[in-house]
């Protein structure tokens, strides 16, 4: 699994500031063209990215181009067998195209493109997640360096270059009205370019009758793990990321036993929805039980697509807990570390109202959470807490929120005032290799 901190993130970008200063002073000459587009994504070829892209590929059919950026040789591989036009993000062609693009879509960060050629694109940041926990500027591990000290005036011009990349957002799409001041507060982004759009990444979990979304996301979840049993509850356990630190969810030997039994009893299967940027060792639950399996990022990346074929969900502070939502079903919130990672992160949502009141610290309570959460019916508290979570947090959920968007980048890309600038200049670059315009 990838190992990445946020120290050690800002320490990269600061041995870096040549390449951006480089990059920064190369956009102004270079001018860009409004009908093409780049799209990359954190995780590979996932999150919202993945259907904004395929809508603006149609939606510019014939008269424009959209490239997907790709992070590495295998992400490049999977996205050309996908049909997409795509170049490596960190080539002089991911340089050169992302300094073209007139329009630049993100889910992460601007390291989803090519960070150095960004400067003066319309840049869209979907975020993969609506705010539970602290983000960026609200949160303290945010301002690490890893070769300097922790003192004001390292945190002070950390926080300004987070406030002057806010700024370089010329939209950021959420889910409600809700969630906006903690968008704004976060990225320091201006409150009239954080738009309620609804989450393009779940439209899959909205889009089309619920009978299709379920055997859809089940046929998916078959087809990655096809030694999972056809019957009985699946239940997902999906620990976040901490920063780097170890995750103190994972079972003791004995808390294996125990979830073994568990399973075993209710005719279950758990999988581990191991977090791409995870510190924790799980592999000793499936030498426990045949019932225990592994759901890695590299074998089911976009993990919205199969939801919709999930009974319960087991998690800590994760931001699924509102995809799941979505669903309808259960969750059990298992937060072993609550009173450490209250004080280092904070909640933008008063922990206890978020979770109902029902998170527990140990894993036999949250085999006895679970037990409850199986056998109650849709009037049962974990239900109506899930139905809660729905109606604060999202304010559309008719499964459009990708035409939105790209109607949204459309009508305000195009009144951007250094397109207007830059249009009276003729462009002597050569044209995209396809759909040129």
């Amino acid at each position: 699994m990838a190992d990445f901190t946020f120290g050690a993130g800002n320490t990269r970008k600061v041995l870096a500031l040549p390449l951006y200063a480089l990059g920064a002073v190369v956009s102004w000459f270079v001018p860009r063209n409004r009908h093409q587009w780049v799209v990359g994504s954190g995780i590979g070829l996932g999150e919202g990215a993945v259907p904004v892209y395929l809508a603006a590929r149609d939606r510019l059919s014939g008269a424009g181009r959209v490239v997907w950026l790709a992070r590495d040789d295998d992400e490049l591989a999977e996205a050309a067998a996908r049909g997409f036009d795509t170049v490596p993000k960190d080539s002089w062609a991911g340089f050169w195209t992302t300094l073209r693009a007139g329009v630049i879509v993100v889910t992460h960060g601007f390291g989803d493109a090519n960070r150095y050629a960004t400067r003066g694109g319309f840049v869209v940041q979907l975020w993969h997640g609506l705010p539970f926990k602290h983000l960026h500027l609200d949160s303290p591990s945010t301002y690490a360096v890893s070769f300097l000290p922790d003192v004001s005036i390292v945190r002070r011009l950390i926080g300004a270059a987070y406030r002057r990349a806010g700024r370089g957002i010329g939209l950021f799409t959420v889910a409600s009205d809700r969630v906006r001041p903690s968008i704004a507060s976060a990225f320091a982004v201006p409150p009239e370019r954080i738009v309620v759009t609804g989450d393009p990444r779940d439209d899959v979990l909205l889009a089309g009758p619920e009978s299709r979304r379920i055997s859809d996301a089940r046929a998916r979840l078959d087809a990655a793990l096809p030694e999972l049993p056809t019957s009985g509850p699946i239940i997902l356990f999906a620990p976040t990321w901490r920063d780097g630190a170890d995750d103190p969810t994972v079972p003791t030997a004995q808390e294996w036993e125990a979830i073994a039994e568990w399973l075993q009893a209710h005719d279950a299967t758990l999988l581990v929805r191991i977090h791409p940027l995870g510190r924790g060792d799980y592999t000793a639950g499936t030498a426990v039980s045949p019932r225990i399996v592994l759901m890695c990022p590299e074998v089911v990346r976009d993990v919205n697509a199969v939801l919709w074929a999930v009974d319960l969900l087991v998690t800590d502070y994760s931001s699924m807990v509102f995809d799941f939502a979505l669903v309808g079903r259960p969750v059990v919130f298992f937060t072993p570390d609550v009173a450490d990672y209250t004080g280092s992160r904070g909640f933008y949502v008063p922990f206890e109202k978020f979770t109902g009141g029902r998170a527990v610290t140990t894993w036999d309570a949250a085999l006895e959470q679970m037990t409850r959460a199986v056998t109650e019916g849709e009037d049962g508290p974990a239900h109506r807490h899930a139905a809660w979570i729905r109606r604060e947090f999202f304010d559309v959920t008719d499964g459009r929120a990708t035409e939105r968007v790209v109607d949204l980048i459309m009508s305000r890309a195009t009144d951007r005032p250094w397109y207007r600038r830059r249009a009276a200049t003729p462009s002597t670059n050569p044209p995209p290799t396809t759909g040129a315009s």
